[in-house]
């Protein structure tokens, strides 16, 4: 195993930043786990900008250490992590987008690595979907978000961070008896839109259900939902509240906290994970490199969660 860089002449905060100064894809023989860069936001429907995040988020990475205290193990000793680098993805044609993100992704995917992608708007998450569940069948979908993303068409695009959810249900990708909405408090137009998430397979934790219960009575609502199949997490940066992300394209007042958000994250031990992103990264509007740290360190929660290869 290759871990993070380990040079005691070059300080974290000098050299090039690949995610958690981990060795890059092509340094390897083989990768259980890449973490992919995704620049593309021609999905987003309000403030773009989120093709900078996978490069904001990688900065933002490098004081990530390799014991994580709560998991009590070294994610980065048990099996091979690597900066997969940024997929290949142009601006301009969003299905062709899609279509590349997906050939990619399935590449990595048919050879044994999963992939944890850095966005990019939400809109990533279809190609994603696609290509793990040719591999492993339909999915169970764990969601942090602000918004449901189950929406249909807008401005004439089916195809947008509003609809990956959607689209992904109507293709046959999710299982539909297993996905699981956390933190959503986003406005709607209609309660229809309500009606048309559940034919889409979700079942809705909102953000105010953070004050009335605790981490561990949420994780075990989540487990129970999502039941004993593979599952893809799927992190919009805006599930948190602007105070904790404001660098995001779509924020939504009262949001969850970056604290609760990881005590539901760090009680969800045992799930089959088998692909993931963090997405909606806004550089432009970030403070202090506020939403970089919390889409970093969610990164880096993710990948604690992914169990090891059977070797």
């Amino acid at each position: 195993m290759i871990g993070q860089r380990d040079d005691p002449g070059l300080p974290r905060y000098a050299g090039i930043a690949t995610f958690a100064l981990l060795p890059q894809l092509h340094e390897v023989e083989h990768a259980d786990v890449a973490v992919v860069g995704i620049p593309f936001d021609s999905g987003t429907s309000f403030r773009p900008g989120a093709r900078f995040g996978p490069a904001h988020v990688r900065e933002h990475s490098r004081q990530l250490h390799p014991y994580h205290q709560v998991h009590e193990w070294f994610p980065f000793r048990d099996r091979q992590v690597v900066d997969g680098g940024d997929l290949r993805v142009g601006p301009y044609d969003i299905e062709a987008a899609v279509e590349a993100i997906h050939e990619q992704a399935r590449a990595l995917v048919q050879g044994g690595t999963t992939v944890v992608a850095i966005g990019g708007d939400h809109t990533i998450a279809l190609p994603l979907l696609r290509a793990a569940a040719e591999r492993h069948g339909p999915l169970a979908v764990l969601h942090f978000d602000a918004h449901l993303d189950t929406w249909d068409t807008l401005h004439g695009a089916s195809i947008w961070h509003g609809s990956p959810f959607r689209r992904a249900a109507e293709e046959g990708l999710l299982d539909l008896e297993h996905c699981q909405h956390v933190g959503i408090r986003g406005g709607i137009y209609d309660p229809i839109e309500l009606d048309d998430d559940v034919r889409a397979g979700f079942a809705i934790i909102r953000s105010d259900d953070f004050a009335r219960h605790s981490p561990e009575q949420l994780a075990e609502r989540i487990g129970d939902r999502l039941g004993t199949g593979p599952v893809y997490v799927s992190i919009d940066i805006d599930v948190l509240d602007p105070a904790h992300a404001p660098g995001t394209g779509t924020p939504e007042v009262a949001g969850i906290s970056t604290r609760e958000l990881f005590g539901v994250l760090r009680e969800l031990r045992g799930l089959d994970i088998v692909g993931g992103d963090v997405v909606e990264v806004l550089p432009a509007h970030d403070h202090a490199g506020i939403t970089g740290l919390a889409a970093a360190h969610t990164v880096w929660e993710l990948l604690a969660l992914i169990p090891p290869p059977s070797r």
